[in-house]
């Protein structure tokens, strides 16, 4: 958003006011021009309004403003009434016992700060929903709770802990929309169920693999297949992995027994997302401190309960990105990120057991897709490392955690980081990953089905020429498509009636038939089927 000194309004003004910068920009920024104009800047708003809507040069009156005309932050809002306390929202409502912009305010208040505000006696008026739900995301109608103190229907979807602002512009709306059943229902018109069902298990392990790549270790065979084989299992069952028991679990299943970790489940240790460069330490990003792990992760458990039949794809960011943030473990997060992408998915029923889609695959093997997911991890970490790095450093001397973390990283920050940490600002992660999804249904995806297709149609063309196993089929394509058609001597030995007069040649051709039938799949895809090919050295 543009540098703005005059003629500022609503948000903007109690910002200047009180001396409280978000940390987060303001998804609406207002002031006063010569005529009224809407701005688009970088997907934040600035409104231009004339000269008759300027607030009155109270505190009221701009809160009024900002609840009414623009998309309230709660992390500004929280910081906003730390800093303000409770007076003029108390004269406010006091003044004005039937508005319902000062019901609001005062509930809000109390929510944010846990202090009671005096009742007015002659409060009234009907019940009035807390946030505008066709300006951002907010409860479902089944989980709105009514509010008889303040005669307000409190439908924020999380606690004061954990509470993500989603913004319901076009863009959110359109992302939000995408309809995944559909996009699958036409997959499998296009390939068969049974096509797919057999590439679902080949599926969750470039998944799991992929999950690996991204956090720089691919190579990690015995790994990649234990969280393959958990994701597999998992998915979609059980408890939501959000509790510290549902969380323990499913953490053993993917670190296993040999391990440095010392207490599954919610970490009882500091944790901070960076690298070693020089053998000095960069901070990219501080997780919330480990005493407000438990009652974040039940905001976020809350937020999933209470968004029940609204956007699954909504819902699988907030429930990955929202974990990633509180990052509630010592080791793991990132796996278990991932997989609450599928997990939310399964449960919400838009894509069947025991389909797993490979999101990581395509962050992984699309250079700008990495550089998306990077920047869209900044939209939090970057906006609080401007403000708490002063407040991180690193101790001489190691400190031995409970749950087996040996660390010397120490942040000082906790109140400043606090209100950005409880209500970030999630927006743009949906957009994100609902774009990610729609390209993993309609080319990972595809891709993968239009190979196992050929492939399947090949082996059958080649059991038609010499009877054999399926397996041994399977290496026979293998080395044609690695030879380029030629027989080798190993593959001679190993099945001797290839090299009866005739017999290679007819293979070849049944073989080379069935893929030319085929639309060619991404030669990428290809190189996947092949995971104990040998590089040349």
């Amino acid at each position: 958003m543009p540098e703005l000194t005059d003629n500022l309004i609503g948000a903007a003004w109690l910002v200047a006011h009180f001396q409280v910068p978000p940390m987060a920009p303001l998804p609406v920024t207002s002031r006063i021009g010569t005529r009224r104009a809407t701005e688009a800047v970088g997907g934040f708003r600035l409104e231009t309004y004339t000269e008759s809507m300027r607030p009155a040069d109270l505190p009221a009156a701009h809160l009024q403003f900002h609840l009414r005309h623009e998309i309230p932050q709660l992390e500004f809002l929280s910081r906003l009434f730390a800093k303000s306390g409770g007076d003029f929202v108390q004269e406010w409502v006091s003044r004005e016992p039937t508005g319902q912009y000062a019901r609001r305010a005062a509930f809000l208040y109390e929510w944010f700060t846990g202090d009671a505000l005096s009742v007015p006696d002659r409060l009234a008026g009907n019940y009035v929903p807390v946030l505008d739900d066709e300006k951002q995301v907010t409860a479902s109608a089944k989980a709105v709770v009514k509010d008889p103190r303040w005669r307000v229907n409190n439908n924020l979807p999380g606690t004061r802990y954990f509470c993500p602002t989603i913004v319901k512009t076009d863009a959110y709306l359109q992302a939000a929309a995408l309809d995944v059943s559909a996009l699958f229902a036409g997959l499998t018109d296009e390939f068969g169920e049974e096509l797919l069902l057999r590439a679902a298990a080949w599926m969750t392990l470039r998944e799991s693999k992929s999950s690996f790549v991204i956090e720089g270790e691919g190579d990690r065979t015995t790994r990649i297949q234990r969280f393959a084989d958990v994701m597999g299992r998992r998915t979609g069952e059980g408890e939501l992995p959000l509790t510290d028991s549902a969380s323990a679990e499913l953490q053993r299943e993917i670190l296993g027994d040999i391990t440095s970790v010392t207490h599954y489940g919610f970490r009882q240790s500091p944790v901070f997302v960076g690298e070693t460069v020089k053998f000095s330490e960069v901070v990219h990003y501080v997780a919330p401190v480990q005493e407000d792990v438990a009652d974040m992760m039940e905001g976020l458990r809350t937020f999933m309960a209470r968004t029940v039949g609204q956007s699954s794809v909504m819902r699988s960011a907030v429930a990955a990105f929202g974990y990633v943030y509180i990052h509630p473990m010592a080791d793991g997060n990132g796996r278990v990120h991932r997989f609450l992408i599928n997990d939310v998915l399964r449960r919400d029923g838009v894509i069947p057991a025991p389909v797993i889609l490979p999101v990581s695959a395509v962050i992984t093997e699309d250079a700008g897709e990495r550089r998306a997911y990077a920047r869209v991890l900044d939209a939090v970490s970057a906006p609080l490392m401007q403000v708490v790095r002063e407040n991180v450093s690193f101790a001489s001397t190691r400190t031995h955690y409970p749950d087996g973390v040996v660390s010397n990283f120490q942040f000082s920050g906790a109140d400043i980081a606090r209100p950005l940490w409880r209500y970030l600002d999630l927006t743009t992660h949906v957009l994100y990953l609902s774009k990610i999804i729609e390209r993993t249904i309609l080319e990972q995806m595809r891709e993968e089905s239009k190979y196992l297709r050929a492939h399947a149609q090949a082996r059958m063309a080649l059991k038609e020429v010499v009877e054999m196993p399926d397996e041994q089929a399977d290496r026979v394509l293998r080395s044609i498509e690695q030879n380029k058609g030629q027989l080798t001597n190993v593959l001679a030995k190993e099945i001797p009636v290839l090299e009866l007069p005739g017999i290679w040649a007819a293979v070849v051709d049944a073989v080379e038939a069935e893929f030319r039938s085929e639309e060619q799949p991404d030669p990428h895809v290809v190189e996947r089927y092949h995971p104990t090919k040998q590089k040349k050295k």
